[in-house]
């Protein structure tokens, strides 16, 4: 198959999204005879990927720095992200597009791009675009009919829906989706290269090789529940616990608002935000951990750090939300209520109890290997994608003929 896959974001940068979208691109792109056109914003590195032809958009060059979730930069992108799609269906109408591949919010774009041309699409939902609106803006709020309309409209006319996790399978379901896959993200410590050296940050941060950390890792977006993350540590250190708290990622400014707050707190000595750190490196952060944390207090997809988490073998203290729980559980996890007084107690607990520290990392490890893997994802994704050709047959010998000429 011909496929236009269409991500709109920073790509290739090491973040969620961008490298779900990498995955499934590189599955995609050695499948026998398939061949991707691959749009993108404008940020991000160039990846070498074959039988990938990349193209990005071209706003204007004051527009960067492009930060995960909506925003008005967002939109303003993806306005020439649309001019984009139409620009690349007209170049290629003499050999037309097979397949569109849809990440998130350009299910529109390639709706419009059906509806005019008559080309499936498989809508990637990485989220709830109508409760992300609605989320990240309270004045919205009256609008959430029409959002979660405007979402089913998308998801019935696609050929296939795939959710990244459970809580949106339901949406899809319930939208009336033909064909759900949920397609979940998988643990990056074994995929691609991963083995550069992390720094020791015990050593970096001085302290004793004995301290315990507790380590976040992830962008410092409001959902992520730092706030409530530093304001659960301030309070757990009440009862003496004997570590410190390291937060690794997030943008200059977010760092600088996290490091004012912790310094009103008196928290200096004991929270370390300390940056992004590259992925390739993860694994040697993690295994640094003693406890790993996930404090997300908004959303209803698993975070993709989780599963990295799993696969560490380290504990996992995490918010007993849904975005969590269609993953962990208290065997693999502590889970604990999006207020101080639950998380803090569930993160004193960790820090005081070696025992069970490596009772549910040695569980959450487990789980990982046998259910979040690459190959368990290539298999999910290659099944979809075997049953989508099945469905684009009617033309039979025309389409392999075509597809025949394309690959010669």
């Amino acid at each position: 198959m011909k496929i236009l896959f269409l991500a709109p974001q920073p790509f290739f940068q090491e973040r969620g999204t961008p490298i779900a979208v990498r995955l499934a691109v590189e599955v995609l792109a050695a499948r026998r005879n398939d061949k991707i056109d691959l749009l993108t914003y404008h940020e991000g590195r160039d990846l070498k990927i074959p039988n990938v032809t990349f193209y990005r958009i071209k706003p204007p060059a004051w527009v960067k720095n492009i930060s995960p979730g909506i925003s008005w930069k967002k939109i303003l992108c993806d306005f020439y992200f649309l001019i984009s799609v139409l620009k690349l269906v007209n170049k290629n109408r003499n050999h037309p597009y097979h397949l569109i591949h849809a990440v998130e919010e350009s299910v529109f774009i390639a709706w419009l791009v059906k509806l005019i041309h008559g080309i499936p699409y498989v809508y990637d939902m990485d989220s709830s675009l109508a409760l992300q609106l609605t989320e990240k803006w309270f004045l919205l709020r009256p609008l959430r009919p029409l959002f979660v309309l405007l979402e089913k409209i998308a998801v019935k006319g696609s050929t296939a829906v795939v959710p990244v996790c459970d809580a949106l399978a339901i949406i899809a379901d319930r939208h009336g989706s033909e064909d759900t896959q949920i397609l979940r993200d998988i643990s990056l410590l074994d995929f691609g290269d991963n083995d550069e050296e992390a720094t020791d940050l015990r050593k970096e941060l001085g302290l004793a090789a004995d301290e315990l950390l507790a380590i976040y890792v992830g962008n410092l977006e409001s959902y992520q529940g730092i706030d409530l993350l530093i304001e659960s540590f301030a309070r757990a250190l009440k009862e003496d616990i004997p570590g410190h708290l390291v937060i690794i990622g997030g943008r200059p400014d977010h760092i600088e608002t996290y490091r004012n707050k912790c310094r009103r707190l008196g928290l200096s000595e004991r929270v370390h935000l300390v940056g992004p750190r590259p992925v390739t490196a993860l694994s040697g952060y993690l295994t640094q951990a003693d406890i790993l944390l996930s404090p997300r207090v908004r959303g209803n997809n698993t975070p993709m750090k989780i599963y990295s988490y799993l696969h560490s073998g380290k504990p996992i203290l995490a918010t007993s939300l849904h975005t969590h729980t269609q993953v962990l559980d208290d065997a693999v996890a502590s889970l604990a209520k999006p207020d101080t007084a639950d998380f803090s107690q569930a993160l004193a607990k960790l820090f005081k109890d070696k025992e069970l520290r490596t009772t549910i990392g040695q569980a959450g490890r487990k789980l990982a290997e046998e259910k979040y893997t690459f190959e368990v994802f290539k298999k999910r994704l290659n099944e979809l994608y075997d049953r989508i050709g099945k469905r684009l047959e009617p033309n039979g010998q025309k389409e392999s003929s075509l597809l025949h000429r394309e690959v010669s």
